[in-house]
């Protein structure tokens, strides 16, 4: 890993320095100090870079996401049941799922979620008018 290399690298530095030098051994272990407060301080930026990527990044608990876990499963819902041969349930279901993403897609101000669902939902209620 980078940060061991460059503890390595800190160490030998800092026992070359400090071979020369008539330095006492409390100016040593200021000069260690500030070396390991430097290494600890790119290793926290480090970490710091790992939990930005691994954190979502989309809201959880309003009521948006409610609404977005269930646009999700109206869909599915819809696939599904269109798959089994009731077309006018299905479609409705999708039809459903795409308005709500569509307002998910406002609530996170994200134009290709809203549009992605506003021309799914226009196909399906075309499609629908079919049935009425």
């Amino acid at each position: 890993m980078v940060t061991k290399d460059l503890t390595k690298e800190i160490k030998s530095e800092i026992k070359e320095q400090f071979k020369e030098s008539t330095m006492t051994r409390t100016g040593r272990l200021a000069m260690e100090l500030t070396a390991e407060r430097a290494r600890l301080r790119q290793e926290m930026e480090e970490l710091q870079v790992q939990v930005e990527d691994l954190s979502p990044a989309t809201p959880t608990g309003t009521i948006d996401s409610y609404i977005k876990w269930a646009a999700t499963i109206l869909a599915v819902a819809g696939v599904f049941t269109q798959s089994a041969g009731f077309i006018f349930v299905g479609k409705v279901a999708y039809a459903l799922s795409s308005i709500a993403w569509t307002y998910v897609g406002h609530c996170w101000n994200d134009k290709a979620i809203m549009i992605g669902s506003a021309i799914t939902g226009t196909a399906v209620l075309l499609n629908l008018t079919d049935y009425i």
